[in-house]
């Protein structure tokens, strides 16, 4: 399996362990696989009985192989296993479903040890990471930026790895306590949190500008955790299929995907289950007040915004209004162009975006309600707080608020779709508990291993909104490694 770039075509392709430690290819673009293996009735049915008999685990073992070859099969077989178990993950089923109702479920992302989805991507990435070092005897320094949950998620994944050191960007006082509480309370000595004065959106692009400087990511092994890097995709892929694998009973069944998003990688792992063959029917996505995708699957018109204009809301870590992974998506849809790609994503978007004419016209946007199977919706803090409570009323399943915003969007187009929609869940309640205890009156459960977490000191440095500043402290605390 060779990869290419999103913005150039004409370089050579790269194989899956040098974009693993590279993250964001050099031209600007995100790497995307040459081609899209494709999953027959047959494999389907191998992977239904392999999942019922070996688990998550396993089925994870077999997606993987499919992208990856370059790493020996018995080796990868060997880090699913590491990544995804009991207790590491407190349900045997990994990624567990309920049923709400008639028409919807619940796909239960939020097992891991931070209670997030990131938990699904960053376990199997930090055992990826830790085998090719290990192999090309390497150093890496990841650089990362977080609205919210995969801070704390790769840092809990990377966290006394040999060979590796953690910068984590979060956007100053925009995240919940709890979460604060989770990155800032860890205190291990390969891992840095900086809070930058600004928004998310600002992180990513301090994240996107250290990394266009070729000669600093080269010295300091410059690498991502953020879903820019294809193995976060890749990972995300895997509890799609398992979930379809769970709801349905034979591959004549379709059903639907409500995905909550702001930065748009966990639904785009969906497009590409869609593009193998997975018998997927509608990829709903569910925005907050920050609707620059919703504007965009209604009207045609992406339209990212400024920082000033990126609300705080109570589903925090959909607050993005430059959603990068949508970069993916779209050089699919325009046939894998990638000169257009650059001129929209490289030129257009600094310019304030780009509608269906620069796209090249109503065809590609056709393609994309039609063919990808895209629809969309959002919600705001009155929808969020009413759907946590319908929920927790009607069927005992507390869910956080970005899940409620899935929820929301779902049955608002629950007629519209003629196939169960799966709300994909985001995290668990106790990260938000304010909104829960608005919404509710009653506090979260709180899960035994985050007891004591609000108790702890916390570590992390403000910087400010600016790029070389940010080299300048990672230059300071990662000389050691430089200089082997």
């Amino acid at each position: 399996m060779d990869y290419i770039s999103t913005r150039d075509q004409t370089a050579a392709p790269h194989k899956f362990t040098d974009i693993l430690l590279g993250g964001l290819s050099a031209d600007g673009g995100l790497f995307m696989p040459a081609t899209y293996p494709q999953l027959s009735p047959a494999l389907l049915d191998e992977w239904r009985t392999l999942l019922r008999d070996k688990g998550y685990a396993a089925l994870a073992a077999e997606v993987v192989k499919l992208f990856v070859d370059d790493i020996p099969a018995s080796a990868i077989e060997e880090l699913t296993a590491k990544a995804y178990h009991t207790p590491k993950f407190a349900h045997p089923d990994i990624v567990p479903v309920t049923e709400l109702d008639e028409k919807l479920s619940i796909a239960h992302l939020s097992e891991g040890p931070t209670a997030a989805f990131k938990d699904m991507a960053m376990q199997l990435l930090g055992e990826l990471f830790e085998y090719e070092l290990a192999r090309r005897g390497e150093t890496l320094t990841i650089l990362g930026a977080t609205s919210g949950d995969t801070g704390s998620s790769a840092e809990y994944a990377m966290r006394g790895r040999e060979g590796i050191r953690v910068f984590m960007l979060t956007p100053a006082g925009r995240m919940t306590p709890f979460q604060q509480a989770q990155m800032f309370g860890l205190d291990d000595p390969n891992i840095f949190n900086i809070a930058l004065d600004g928004v998310f959106d600002d992180c990513q692009d301090v994240v996107k500008e250290v990394n266009s400087d070729a000669a600093f990511k080269a010295k300091y092994a410059i690498g991502a955790v953020n879903s820019i890097n294809w193995a976060r995709l890749l990972a995300q892929t895997v509890y799609y299929i398992s979930t379809y694998l769970r709801v349905t009973t034979s591959n004549d069944e379709r059903i639907s995907f409500s995905v909550p998003t702001g930065n748009f990688g966990d639904v785009c792992a969906g497009h590409v289950v869609k593009q193998m063959g997975l018998p997927i029917d509608r990829l709903i996505v569910a925005t907050n007040e920050n609707d620059v995708l919703d504007e965009f699957f209604r009207t045609g018109n992406y339209r990212p915004r400024s920082a000033a204009e990126t609300q705080a809301t109570s589903s925090p870590s959909m607050d993005i209004s430059k959603a990068s992974n949508f970069e993916r998506m779209l050089f699919d849809a325009l046939s894998r162009d990638a000169a257009t790609t650059a001129e929209l994503f490289g030129t257009k978007v600094k310019e304030g975006g780009f509608g269906v004419d620069e796209m090249g016209g109503a065809q590609v946007l056709e393609r994309i309600r039609n063919e990808f199977g895209f629809a969309s919706g959002s919600s705001t803090h009155a929808d969020r707080l009413a759907t946590i409570k319908q929920t927790f009323q009607e069927h005992g399943v507390m869910v956080d608020p970005h899940t409620a915003d899935g929820i929301h969007v779902a049955r608002g187009l629950a007629d519209e779709v003629d196939t169960r929609i799966v709300v994909l869940e985001t995290a668990l309640p106790v990260k938000f508990a304010d909104t829960i205890v608005e919404a509710t009156g009653r506090e979260p459960e709180v899960p035994e291993r985050f007891a004591h977490i609000m108790d702890g000191a916390r570590h992390v440095t403000d910087l400010p909104n600016d790029a070389e500043r940010v080299k300048q402290y990672i230059a300071d605390n990662a000389a050691d490694d430089a200089e082997k």
